[in-house]
């Protein structure tokens, strides 16, 4: 079995994730134009424009140690990581898992975090995050489309939503919406984004 090399030590390690906030402050990124297009060009996609520099630091963090530990360290310090960590340390967590080494071993993870009921949790992952899209299940990723729109959070956020949009989840939209009239509650306007009438009208609209 693959052990961590003798240099790592994992309490200093969550010592220092948990100390990141001190360490590095908790200021915007602010990332001007140039290094916005430097990241796009390098495949990071992920909008990072909402991000902090402690979260960025444990961001680092994680997916610098994924390259060295085995899975069998490297799944229970993440799971450490998240289940003792704070609000932003979890947001942490999830926003790491695109560029975390073997990040398909999260999935139950990321699928517990999108219970939460808390905004901030529950939007770093399913906002400007393209692991759902990319590791969820159908069931899962739908539930958590749902759960946004409950939340009041814009569709628009969700990377990947176009291409993972299917007929099931355009059914469970409408017996959303049916069930939001028959309350006498608001339906949300972007609803429409999950139909598959406009994929079809997109892909059958002959170019002007």
């Amino acid at each position: 079995m693959s052990k961590a090399p003798p240099w790592f030590d994992r309490d200093h390690f969550l010592a220092t994730f948990t100390a990141a906030a001190r360490a590095l402050g908790k200021a915007p990124l602010g990332l001007p134009a140039d290094e916005q297009d430097a990241l796009k060009a390098a495949g990071i996609s992920a909008a990072l424009d909402g991000w902090r520099l402690d979260e960025l630091g444990r961001v680092t963090m994680i997916a610098l140690v994924s390259r060295s530990l085995p899975a069998s360290e490297l799944d229970p310090l993440v799971g450490a990581c998240y289940q003792q960590g704070d609000s932003r340390e979890r947001q942490a967590i999830l926003r790491a898992l695109p560029f975390v080494v073997g990040a398909e071993r999260f999935v139950p993870l990321a699928v517990d975090a999108c219970r939460t009921n808390e905004l901030p949790v529950f939007e770093a992952i399913a906002c400007e995050n393209p692991y759902p899209a990319a590791c969820f299940p159908d069931l899962n990723f739908n539930q958590m489309v749902l759960k946004a729109m409950f939340m009041g959070v814009a569709l628009a956020r969700i990377v990947g939503l176009e291409r993972r949009r299917s007929s099931e989840l355009a059914r469970m939209a409408e017996d959303f919406a049916s069930e939001r009239r028959a309350a006498g509650r608001s339906v949300p306007a972007d609803i429409g984004l999950l139909s598959l009438e406009l994929e079809h009208e997109r892909a059958t609209r002959i170019p002007e």
